[in-house]
């Protein structure tokens, strides 16, 4: 399974996040410490939910939001600093209120996979801070990435416990 893991062509998903890493995100072990995977996706997240009108424009014109409720991270390949990072986003299914989808990590250097990071995030009307249903435009919106995502050719190495 690794090996396959390491071989998916990301060619065809959208490039989310590139960042260079910095001296500050070093740990003890002498590599980029386990928090800023988290940090870096998040990143990637906000261009990612961009392409299917998830984002600050829309959460403000409708108090709305977004809450992660689950995420499950794989780490493939250390990063250190000094190296640079790319962030691909796949969008895997959804729910009336919640959305899947995937980020992968890639070292720019070595081409090598560093990690993948697979979420559930919720829907949410922020004058009640519960999920609420997506609106059709976005639902629309989000269906239409899924499916030519899904035609790339390779499924998607999710997990297998999370269901949005």
């Amino acid at each position: 399974m690794a090996e396959k893991i390491a071989k998916l062509d990301l060619s065809g998903l959208p490039i989310t996040y590139r960042a260079q890493i910095p001296a500050d995100y070093r740990d003890e072990m002498g590599h980029m410490n386990v928090m800023w995977y988290t940090h870096l996706f998040s990143c990637a997240f906000e261009k990612f939910a961009d392409e299917f009108g998830f984002n600050e424009a829309y959460f403000r014109a409708n108090h709305m939001g977004s809450f992660a409720l689950e995420a499950h991270t794989r780490f493939l390949s250390e990063v250190h600093v000094g190296w640079n990072i790319t962030i691909h986003s796949r969008a895997l299914g959804r729910s009336a209120k919640r959305i899947h989808f995937m980020h992968f990590m890639t070292i720019d250097e070595s081409g090598k996979l560093a990690a993948i990071q697979e979420h559930v995030g919720a829907h949410i009307d922020m004058q009640v801070r519960r999920m609420a249903p997506l609106p059709p435009e976005i639902a629309a919106r989000f269906d239409a990435l899924v499916a030519r995502q899904n035609a790339l050719g390779w499924e998607a190495p999710v997990c297998g416990v999370m269901r949005p």
